[in-house]
């Protein structure tokens, strides 16, 4: 069977992927936000934004396999690059739909000797809390303020993370002012690192609105890639 040689990844966490699963050679195209590894932003072509794709300059480079996702890239650019070459497209909710993810990306590129090990190293490390979950608001953006609904692969990693969403009855990204986050009541106000860059600064204007969650920062990348990053996955710090 002949494997795809000339890949383009427009995701950033499923590009992380491809360099774990030793594709480096294959691995022809990428997209600006495609940040790890370091060497592959400074050394492989770029294409564009996952939702601004560069369709001219991505076909340029003659692929035979295009990864991307259903929720981080643009229906259209998916279907015009379809057009021209293979797509595969997942669409991750959840752990499991991650696992399976892996499995198909190994298969697919026949490395599935290394993806199947990836996913029993992730496996082994993803054990759902024996404790009661504490419940927490996962913030995305400001201006307005938007947080992680109970359909996103955030909701479920928040659940590994000892949490319980208060807003998992929303889907999506919902907009949540300020009198909806203070009725949410949350125990936990987490600000997610990306896409908005939430900083120190931002923790006293959400204190004004819940004086007595616990607010931190997180890192982003644990919470929402969902390829090899799973295996670097380390939990906020929580207090009891």
């Amino acid at each position: 069977m002949t494997y795809p040689q000339r890949i383009i990844s427009l995701v950033p966490s499923q590009t992380e992927l491809l360099a774990d699963l030793g594709l480096g050679d294959r691995v022809v195209g990428i997209t600006k936000f495609c940040v790890h590894p370091t060497e592959w932003f400074r050394e492989k072509t770029r294409i564009g934004g996952t939702k601004t794709v560069n369709i001219a300059k991505a076909l340029a480079l003659h692929p035979d396999l295009i990864i991307a996702n259903k929720e981080e890239n643009d229906r259209e650019q998916v279907e015009a690059l379809a057009k021209y070459c293979p797509v595969y497209t997942s669409d991750v909710k959840t752990l499991e739909d991650a696992l399976a993810m892996i499995a198909q990306v190994g298969k697919l590129t026949g490395t599935e000797d290394k993806a199947t090990d990836i996913n029993r190293r992730i496996q082994a490390h993803f054990i759902l809390p024996n404790m009661p979950l504490k419940r927490a608001a996962y913030l995305i953006w400001r201006k307005p303020y938007m947080v992680a609904g109970g359909d996103t692969f955030i909701h479920d990693m928040l659940r590994y993370a000892g949490f319980s969403n208060v807003f998992g009855h929303k889907n999506r990204y919902p907009e949540c002012n300020a009198i909806e986050l203070a009725e949410a009541n949350p125990e936990y106000i987490l600000l997610s690192s990306e896409p908005f860059p939430f900083k120190e600064k931002h923790i006293a204007e959400l204190a004004e609105i819940c004086p007595y969650a616990v607010i931190q920062i997180v890192d982003g990348e644990m919470f929402s890639w969902y390829g090899s990053r799973l295996l670097r996955f380390t939990l906020p710090v929580r207090q009891p």
